[in-house]
């Protein structure tokens, strides 16, 4: 900054201004080395910090997952907002704070409940199996150790320790039950009978009347703002590599990575665990090494499953005999391993303590490392070096468009010669979107009424619109909202008019009649007046099956009823319903019931018995939290979010 000034002022001004610029930096500058200190958390929860990365690690993950859900519908813009990064921010700290209650209250998440998590991980099976060549290729691809990827699992388990405990604790008696059963499925006997429409004393509508409305409703008769705009676009799957990847570039990816390609050493283990609590006592100790040592010294290979299924205190494993299936290195804990690797075939070790308890580990079988040949894999090696150099090549003319773009904001053209890319023009849409895929993405919609593009005149920025397309896009044609003229409208606006004195009218007449039969007029006698039927609905329903073999009851009337108050006995309780068509009905409710607890299948009784449990135990998990917030000291750094 000083430098500028200096390029742009002379002679003793300058000397003076900076003089001024030095003696305040000198003054308060050099004294904030001292004194200041700036957090660098976004929040801490107790003594525990939520650094800026733990955050923004957070909100990439929920982008990319939105991103994933939405495909071309996804808007990146919603992340930025605040009240987007607060909410994401208070779910961290709720998260803190279960897990600080879990270190209060000794609760943990076992090794095994890990492991037995990562087993059961879809994208991690292969023939409905735990593959741990399939495990160990995704943390590659991550960059994650398998122990700091278990540390990930193991925080996301610990979060849900107390959430579970209180929805396993939460208990829904059956009179819970069968009251809200008996309400849900509650039948109600119905009468109505739908209004003709009135004709109207007045249906004239003056050029005054007409003006006046025209003025006051003038937001409903805009033409909206809209903009048609030119375009660059780059899509990956429209672009051919120069030439497919040689033999010798084949073998060399193969050589570098032929670690891919290993089978690393694998064995079939099963076991028995013998649980040692947390908190374990010298004697309680004793007594769970003296139960694993008998165990072992009983145990053989015929026999092992049986006592697994008899004595093992894994309920993951303990019902397949202990069967853990195939492990390799770096599955399991380091003594757990050490002793798995040190078996041999259909040996059965003594007991060996690890942070679960006790096992004993029988060796079934093993297999050693195979290298599948080149041949074997060439094909694979193919697929991903077409894939990757489609990738650099995206990247390369989106990088290209990009960088051509921003140096020559005020036109498309330079870049379109440079990358030989056919400029594309839309139609006219509007801030809602337009009618093709393109014109209808968020991001492209937010693009072309954005501030640099519309009013600067500005090309925009690269604009990422998934799966390997991008666009650049620039202003063609700015058309602003106008309010439509009253000759174009009049028609409309003079059937409105009428359309409300119906409506007013209808709905007087409705309540009169109402005002009718709470004196004691006879629903037949009041249809009767304006030559209306009456329909008699029995037992109806809050809701309707759509292949009930009977007309259903319209939807308004439905929802008023089970609204209404229960009538007395001998005496029906009325109301006047809008049927959201213009028209009104005049509804009796003559009679209620309870539902009828025995035509409901006990599946459904049970399934709603659940439904209530994790209700009531959500809500007495967001109490609990509330409480832990309560008292916590609880900083929140909006600077750095």
């Amino acid at each position: 900054m000083l430098q500028a000034i200096r390029n742009k002022m002379h002679g003793w001004p300058s000397v003076i201004l900076l003089g001024i610029c030095v003696l305040a930096m000198s003054l308060f500058g050099m004294e904030s080395y001292f004194t200041s200190h700036n957090d660098t958390f976004v929040a801490k929860v107790g003594k525990h910090e939520i650094s800026q990365n733990d955050f923004q690690t957070r909100v990439n993950q929920l982008r990319q997952q939105a991103s994933e859900e939405q495909g071309d519908h996804f808007d990146s813009s919603v992340f930025e907002k605040p009240e987007a990064k607060q909410q994401i921010l208070d779910a961290m700290v709720d998260q803190q704070l279960l897990l600080q209650a879990n270190d209060d209250w000794g609760m943990r998440v076992s090794d095994q409940a890990v492991r037995d998590y990562i087993a059961t991980v879809p994208a991690f099976q292969l023939n409905n199996e735990f593959d741990p060549t399939t495990y160990r290729t995704y943390l590659e691809s991550q960059r994650k150790t398998p122990d700091s990827f278990e540390s990930d699992i193991r925080s996301s388990l610990a979060s849900q320790l107390i959430p579970d405990a209180i929805n396993d604790s939460t208990i829904i008696t059956d009179t819970t039950t069968d009251r809200f059963l008996s309400l849900i499925s509650q039948r109600r006997d119905l009468r109505y009978f739908v209004l003709p429409r009135p004709q109207l004393a007045d249906d004239q509508v003056t050029d005054a009347q007409i003006d006046t409305y025209y003025k006051a409703h003038q937001a409903d008769y805009m033409n909206p703002e809209q903009v048609s705009v030119k375009y660059l676009e780059v899509n990956g799957a429209d672009l051919k590599l120069d030439a497919a990847p040689s033999d010798d570039d084949l073998k060399k990816r193969y050589e570098d990575e032929k670690q891919r390609f290993v089978q690393p050493e694998q064995r079939l283990v099963s076991h028995i665990l013998i649980n040692v609590p947390a908190n374990a006592t010298p004697d309680q100790q004793k007594a769970a090494l003296a139960k694993a040592e008998k165990i072992a010294a009983q145990a053989t290979p015929d026999n092992f499953a049986s006592l697994a299924k008899q004595d093992s205190e894994d309920l993951g494993s303990k019902i397949q005999g202990g069967d853990l299936g195939w492990l390799q290195k770096g599955v399991t804990n380091a003594p757990f391993e050490a002793a798995m690797f040190a078996l041999q075939k259909n040996q059965i070790s003594k007991p060996v303590l690890s942070p679960d308890g006790y096992h004993i580990i029988f060796l079934r079988d093993l297999r050693s490392g195979e290298s599948k040949p080149f041949n074997e894999v060439r094909d694979q090696l193919v697929k991903e070096l077409s894939a990757g150099g489609k990738d650099r090549k995206y990247n390369d003319v989106a990088g290209k468009l990009s960088d051509n773009t921003y140096q020559n904001p005020s036109s498309l053209e330079p870049a379109a010669a440079a990358l030989s890319l056919p400029i594309k023009t839309t139609a006219l849409f509007s801030r809602q979107g337009g009618g093709d895929a393109l014109t209808a993405n968020p991001k492209f919609v937010t693009a072309a009424f954005g501030d640099d593009v519309l009013v600067q005149g500005n090309n925009s920025g690269l604009i990422d619109l998934g799966n390997d397309h991008s666009a650049v896009l620039h202003i063609d044609k700015h058309v602003p909202a106008a309010l439509r003229p009253l000759a174009e409208v009049r028609a409309d606006i003079q059937k409105k008019i009428l359309d409300e004195r119906t409506v007013a009218a209808e709905k007087k007449q409705a309540d009169d009649m109402v005002t009718s039969l709470n004196k004691g007029d006879a629903m037949q006698t009041v249809a009767a007046s304006v030559h209306a039927t009456i329909k008699t609905v029995a037992e109806a329903v809050r809701t309707q099956s759509p292949q009930a073999p009977v007309t259903p009851t319209p939807a308004p009337l439905l929802k008023q009823a089970f609204l209404m108050p229960h009538p007395a006995a001998g005496k029906s309780q009325y109301a006047a319903v809008d049927m959201q068509d213009g028209t009104f009905a005049l509804l009796a409710v003559d009679k209620v019931q309870d539902g009828d607890l025995s035509k409901i299948p006990p599946e459904e009784h049970d399934a709603l018995r659940q439904q209530m449990a994790q209700a009531y135990g959500a809500e007495a998990t967001r109490e609990l939290i509330d409480q832990l917030r309560a008292k916590t000291k609880i900083q929140i750094n909006k600077a750095q979010m």
